[in-house]
């Protein structure tokens, strides 16, 4: 089966790609879209992400795609959350939109090093992810589940020299259990073992079970 992932960041598609890789699903992004013909002159659509959380981000923009596309896809959404900080503070859905700014990787590294440092150079923090996928119109399927989430970890204010396209707050993030920042662990573990490829798997794997039988 393919399905389009409705996402432009390379980073994330990557990630996506190696969760179902056993699933024998093909999974594509918004730009492989530019290769296939019948959605050359299709004009895609503005996302107003205007939900509460990732769950209803996801679903907002999931059914916008879908109406305009017409074909098997899903789309994700995050919400960074941290612990004893100001409201004010609070990211929630708006990881990478701040002060009605969208932040490039090198500002969002730059503006969460320099919150951390307020509040003594680290901050307990935690990514609630969620994800919608819809099959066609009869066939909607969405997930906020805990087994989507990340493992808490601290967002430090020192970042790691490694900077992944797409991920610029992996160099800010350190596992609490290993003291090691994300990108020293092996495959990325903290972020792709635990979640992705676990919390995803599961995800897809319980939907076309629903749907076969």
């Amino acid at each position: 089966m393919k399905l389009l992932y409705a996402t432009t960041n390379k980073a994330k598609l990557e990630s996506m790609q190696r969760v179902t890789n056993s699933l024998n699903i093909e999974i594509i992004g918004l730009k492989d879209l530019q290769n296939l013909q019948e959605f050359k002159n299709i004009e895609l659509p503005q996302i107003d992400e205007s939900g509460k959380n990732p769950l209803e981000n996801a679903i907002i923009k999931a059914k916008a795609y879908y109406k305009v596309l017409q074909i098997p896809l899903f789309s994700c959404d995050s919400g960074l959350y941290f612990e004893n900080v100001d409201e004010k503070d609070q990211p929630g859905t708006h990881i990478r939109r701040v002060n009605g700014k969208t932040l490039t990787d090198e500002e969002a590294l730059e503006y969460y090093a320099k919150l951390a440092t307020s509040y003594g150079g680290k901050i307990k923090a935690k990514y609630k992810n969620a994800i919608c996928l819809i099959l066609d119109e009869k066939n909607i399927f969405s997930s906020m589940d805990s087994s989507l989430e990340i493992e808490p970890f601290y967002l430090v204010d020192k970042p790691h020299s490694k900077v992944v396209e797409g991920f610029p707050l992996d160099s800010l993030s350190v596992d609490i259990k290993t003291e090691k920042y994300y990108n020293d662990l092996e495959d990325n573990l903290a972020v792709d073992k635990s979640t992705i490829e676990i919390g995803f798997t599961n995800f897809f794997k319980q939907v076309f079970s629903q749907i076969t039988k």
